[in-house]
């Protein structure tokens, strides 16, 4: 059965009432203003199971519709999503602080949408392996069963969208396990796309780490994606041991970025400030440490703090602002005790590093770092904030030895005028991803996964689908 593809909520609030329990529940609070956004239901481990069991029941049905029919529902459900793009971004900047405009709130709801499409369109045909007068072996990719997707808070929808597409194009049912930081968005989205889709292919469920222990530990689940840290990540291997699951890990990184020494910092100057800040630096394959030549050093640091203070910060609803604040008090501590260990190490502090007291909100000024050592806990350590340590270098072998001198590799970019010469520098990267004169700019055609204790296994386009399938080979 298919509910009305026609649904449309015209206000956050419309939507919060369709996920909010009836009574109780938990108290999300907006890190802007510290108010209550709204009340998360607080699923069990029973509620789990139920929904497991309904996606188990669910996934031989939809697996049967074939690529072609599970494409138009995924077609349906984008249109749901643009249907209701304004209620949901608003949510969302409620809950996850992000303001509405620049590449925040209201990006995020659209890139639910592109990538839904985008999944949908993609061609996944039989590979022939061998055809010749010994026979004749073909590569076919068949649905897992249920698939948990555990999300993260930065992203919840976007990424949570990075999980359930491909897993319901490839025939898998799906369970969601939000960040308990941010429930109420992913379970809005949710909720907008069953519009759309199938009864019982798509759940998503609330609750604590023991829900999400559950889910991963559960038999009857085929596969876990999880997008998150690496030592949860670490956690999710060892609990998921014992049911053999497939596996698709996107941890922490910490982002190294290259200048070479003929690159144009003001032309460059504003591509660095958002691969450093998106998301108001709350991102896993965010630029979180920049290497400069010094020949062009103190260009480079003058030109971001040039463009870093003509962003403004604030309250994700004023359609001004495109920086929010930290979406916890837990994070935010993080990069405001990074940034002080910064200064007490007698570090350069370029802009910002002055936080207010006394205000509501989580708010923590963009700070840019200059003059400091690359063992600088700034440096070492994944911020996950609006700090940027920037450090100078005087040889290539010295900055890519630096930037592959951690035990991470998510992204990483080369900045450079000279398309060859940043081309053998990016060859040189330890990281899944590597960008020239951008940074962190996904797109759904392009495989994403990271190297090193960043994680395992491919998102995005046909390999991303293959990830989301069993191989079997048939050979006559």
């Amino acid at each position: 059965m298919t509910t009305d593809t026609s649904a449309t909520f015209a206000t956050f609030e419309d939507l919060l009432e369709l996920v909010q329990p009836p009574s109780g529940g938990r108290k999300i609070k907006d890190p802007a203003t510290g108010e209550t956004v709204g009340r998360a239901p607080e699923h069990t481990q029973a509620d789990l199971d139920a929904a497991v069991a309904a996606a188990q029941a669910a996934q031989p049905a939809w697996a049967a519709l074939g690529h072609a029919e599970r494409a138009a529902y995924l077609n349906r459900a984008a249109d749901a999503v643009e249907a209701n793009t304004e209620a949901l971004a608003v949510l969302l900047s409620r809950e996850q602080g992000k303001p509405l405009n620049g590449p925040n709130a209201r990006f995020e709801v659209g890139a639910c949408a592109a990538w839904l499409r985008a999944t949908a369109g993609f061609e996944l045909e039989p590979e022939v392996l061998v055809d010749d007068e010994g026979g004749r072996a073909e590569l076919h990719y068949r649905p897992l069963g249920v698939v948990g997707a555990i999300g993260p808070w930065n992203w919840p929808m976007m990424i949570g969208v990075w999980q359930l597409a491909p897993a319901l194009r490839m025939g898998n049912t799906v369970v969601m396990k939000p960040s308990s930081m941010t429930p109420l968005s992913v379970l809005a989205l949710v909720r907008v796309l069953n519009t759309a889709l199938p009864e019982g292919v798509l759940h998503a469920v609330s609750g604590d780490r023991t829900v999400g222990n559950r889910l991963v530990e559960h038999p009857d689940v085929a596969k876990i994606m999880f997008t998150g840290s690496t030592n949860a990540g670490k956690a999710i291997i060892r609990n998921s041991a014992d049911t053999v699951k497939r596996l698709t890990l996107e941890l922490g990184g910490n982002d190294a970025g290259i200048v070479l020494p003929d690159a144009d910092p003001k032309m460059i100057a504003e591509d660095l400030f958002w691969g450093a800040f998106i998301n108001t630096g709350q991102t896993c394959a965010a630029l979180k440490r920049l290497y400069v030549h010094e020949d062009l050093y103190e260009d480079v640091v003058t030109a971001l703090v040039e463009v870093a203070k003509a962003m403004p910060m604030g309250n994700g609803l004023d359609e001004n602002n495109v920086l929010g604040p930290l979406q916890n008090k837990a994070q935010y501590d993080v990069v405001a005790n990074l940034v002080q260990a910064a200064r007490d190490s007698g570090a350069r502090i370029a802009l910002g590093g002055n936080p207010q007291t006394g205000q509501p909100g989580f708010f923590y000024p963009t700070t840019i770092v200059a003059d400091i050592d690359n063992d600088n806990p700034l440096v070492t350590e994944e911020q996950f904030g609006p700090a940027l340590p920037i450090i100078r270098y005087s040889t290539t072998d010295e900055a890519v030895a630096m930037a592959n001198g951690l035990d991470v590799g998510l992204g990483a970019s080369v900045w450079s005028s000279d398309i060859d010469a940043a081309r053998a520098v990016a060859a040189r990267m330890q990281a899944g991803s590597v960008w020239i004169n951008k940074h962190g700019t996904v797109d759904p055609r392009v495989p994403f996964g990271g190297a090193k204790t960043s994680g395992y296994g491919l998102e995005f386009g046909i390999e991303g689908l293959k990830h989301l399938g069993q191989p079997q080979t048939i050979s006559y």
